[in-house]
């Protein structure tokens, strides 16, 4: 009898280590070179941050501590700067409890939303001071970038309105940067319309063009097609075609909602632009009974899945056999 040896399956994750050890070492390194010799060099001439942090998606919340050598300013400015783009943003000074002077700013980011219009790309981050006649320019010093911290919520990875993508970096040394990328591609459900005459669903299409949308709504081997309506830029409503979905049989089905468009792309409906670690729990949605039209009553309850996904389940009425 001949015995073979097995073959190993393949280490998918093997390749990679090294990649993420080597990305490691360079992290510590930089961790070193900044805090051991630019830190030092620059404390006396930089605002240290004491507090950075973009909770919402779209505000940059900064508190930091003017070195001494800048006194008590009247007045203060964040400058965002990129090649030979500058926006400008309103600071607070005020003094501390052991009498340093301390700013704080808040920082709206975006234009659709009425803030700074910052676009994709590195931004530097400084601080203007006034004191009379007298300008000066501070780097704003980040030696520890945000923590991501534990609880039902989490930081907000992008804004609940435009989908931009905002996190705080810093350069080699230590200088806070803002990187703003676009959108991820992405159908955000807007609303969910449920009443006993049917259901609807208001979504919006982010990062990505829609050329001629239409929704599927999706089972376990049935799949239906519903054209939606347009309700503005890139905004969408598709009623849920409930007449087409009773169970065919005694068990519940649960029906996937995709867009889809002449270009083939597809993509599921759901939430994105959160900031919960358990959208099926928060998110959740009444049941309701509902008569679609020449068919017996169903129940229906819309819900998301762990992952965000909108989920429609269709369950007959225990009356209607």
């Amino acid at each position: 009898m001949t015995s073979t040896t097995p073959t190993p399956a393949p280490d998918h994750g093997g390749a990679a280590r090294p990649r993420r050890r080597l990305r490691a070492r360079a992290v510590a390194l930089r961790e070193r070179v900044m805090l051991g010799l630019f830190v030092p060099l620059r404390a006396r001439r930089t605002a240290r941050l004491r507090y950075a942090a973009i909770l919402d998606g779209q505000t940059v919340n900064l508190h930091a501590a003017l070195p001494p050598s800048a006194g008590r300013p009247d007045r203060a400015e964040i400058v965002l700067r990129r090649r030979g783009s500058r926006h400008l943003a309103e600071a607070r000074v005020h003094t501390g409890p052991d009498g340093e002077a301390l700013v704080d700013a808040a920082i709206l980011l975006g234009a659709e939303v009425g803030g700074v219009p910052v676009g994709t790309g590195r931004w530097r981050l400084r601080l203007r001071v006034h004191s009379g006649r007298r300008r000066r320019t501070l780097s704003l010093l980040l030696l520890q970038p945000p923590t991501p911290y534990e609880g039902p919520t989490k930081p907000m990875e992008a804004s609940p309105v435009t989908g931009e993508r905002h996190r705080l970096g810093r350069s080699v040394r230590g200088s806070a940067r803002l990187v703003s990328t676009g959108a991820r591609a992405a159908v955000e459900v807007s609303k969910v319309h449920l009443g006993h005459a049917g259901v609807t669903v208001d979504f919006r299409v982010l990062g990505t063009r829609a050329e001629e949308p239409r929704a599927e709504f999706v089972a376990s081997g049935r799949r239906i097609e519903q054209p939606v309506t347009p309700l503005g830029a890139g905004v969408y409503r598709v009623d849920v075609p409930l007449d087409r979905m009773p169970p065919r049989g005694t068990r519940p089905e649960h029906w996937d909602v995709v867009l889809t468009d002449r270009t083939g792309h597809a993509r599921r409906l759901g939430r994105r632009l959160h900031d919960v670690r358990n959208p099926l729990r928060v998110f959740a949605m009444r049941a309701l009974a509902i008569t679609p039209q020449g068919h017996p009553p169903l129940i229906v309850q819309p819900r998301y899945t762990p992952a965000g996904n909108l989920r429609i389940t269709c369950t007959r009425m225990p009356e209607a056999g």
